[in-house]
């Protein structure tokens, strides 16, 4: 009513209010909502309905179930389904308010936790201790447990593929599927159809429907990787898509709502591309909602050491080998380069030098493992681009 609802606003509660259980969904569906008062008894769909479908499509929202008097069991079976709390009509207005306090502190050490999580599971994907990876670090924590868009940007090599792995397993979809998508991969009509699916026929070689990547991550996360690659055409689609929630498969009158959450990964400037006409602005800014910028190896030498003797442990259990040592004039060498690659350059020149390393430590990356001249010599110091 309005006056639980003003009461929970001057307890800094923002509150929205939905005429009914269908309007509640669409609410849910298009702002972040932590916590769900619901009347048992309404008009078409009812409370435990609502409740179903809370817990199936938003498992992080607390529902709490109100009640008529003499209602135990409905109370009961809601409790059975997942409901946070629930309390008896008449009630008065301060019980809805501790209800919502107890909730909100739940909602907010579940946060807490979830950003931990992040940043533990980018530490577990990444090697680093340079304070520009830090500061990354601390931004993912606090991105991944919120429903938002997240533009990771970074030269290629640099691990942003990772960064979105950290930031899925630490969301609240991270039992959900998690689809990714190569923008630069297939030609426009074909990246069309793969993102947003396609009918029979819709086009050459149709020769079966497809429900598209965005169906398939229904309820999910979709990385699109190369995000800039993307034809204006199919920018335009996408951008629908950020907006109403809505997708059109090729060859089809019918438009189908979905629930997914949106990474973008580029190692364009995709405000250089906007200026230059190549991305839509609108689209840029949909996108541009929290960035999250890896800086080269080059900027963050600090974590070479680390990651050289990462690489080493890794690529010699791979191989069945005890970890090889690195000579002094090997390190020296390694840190003599400007890793154009990032660390996935790095990456590959370790485990060619590991693979081929003899019983004493390595001593050269640029000579490899042969003697000068020999047959089979290999230029270990050669660019991986």
């Amino acid at each position: 009513t309005a006056r639980e609802a003003e009461v929970l606003g001057e307890a800094d509660v923002e509150v929205l209010q939905a005429a009914s259980g269908d309007q509640a969904l669409e609410l849910l569906a298009r702002q972040e909502v932590h916590l769900v008062f619901t009347d048992l008894r309404m008009p078409g769909m009812d409370g435990l309905e609502l409740l179903r479908r809370v817990r199936a499509d938003h498992p992080a929202v607390l529902v709490v179930m109100i009640t008529a008097h003499g209602s135990e069991a409905a109370a009961v079976e809601a409790m059975k389904l997942g409901a946070y709390d629930y309390f008896a009509k008449p009630f008065e207005v301060e019980e809805v308010l501790a209800v919502a306090q107890r909730a909100t502190a739940a909602v907010r050490l579940d946060l807490e936790n979830r950003r931990l999580r992040a940043e533990l599971a980018l530490a577990r994907h990444m090697v680093f201790r340079s304070p520009a990876m830090s500061r990354v670090a601390e931004l993912v924590g606090r991105a991944a447990p919120r429903d938002v868009t997240v533009l990771i940007t970074g030269e290629s090599g640099t691990g942003k593929e990772l960064v979105a792995e950290a930031i899925v397993a630490a969301s609240r979809r991270a039992e959900r599927p998690f689809l990714r998508f190569n923008c630069a991969a297939l030609p426009a009509e074909l990246a069309e159809a793969e993102l947003f699916g396609h009918s029979v026929g819709a086009f050459t070689g149709a020769t079966r429907a497809r429900p598209g990547l965005f169906r398939q991550a229904d309820g999910g996360t979709l990385l699109l990787d190369e995000v800039g690659e993307l034809d204006p055409p199919i920018q335009a689609k996408l951008l629908r898509v950020l907006q109403t929630g809505e997708v059109k498969p090729l060859g089809e009158d019918r438009v189908l709502k979905v629930d997914v959450r949106l990474l973008a990964a580029t190692h364009r400037d995709l405000q250089a591309e906007v200026a230059a006409g190549r991305f839509r602005e609108d689209l840029f800014y949909r996108l541009h909602v929290v960035v999250v910028h890896l800086p080269p190896l080059r900027d963050r030498r600090e974590d070479l050491d680390l990651l050289i003797d990462h690489f080493l442990s890794r690529f010699a259990a791979r191989f069945g080998l005890p970890t090889p040592s690195l000579t002094p004039t090997a390190r020296a060498e390694l840190h003599s380069l400007e890793y154009r690659g990032n660390v996935r350059e790095l990456q590959n020149l370790i485990e060619r030098a590991v693979a081929l390393s003899g019983d004493g430590p390595i001593e050269s990356l640029e000579a490899g493992v042969a003697a000068p001249g020999a047959e089979g010599e290999l230029g270990l110091k050669e660019r991986v681009e």
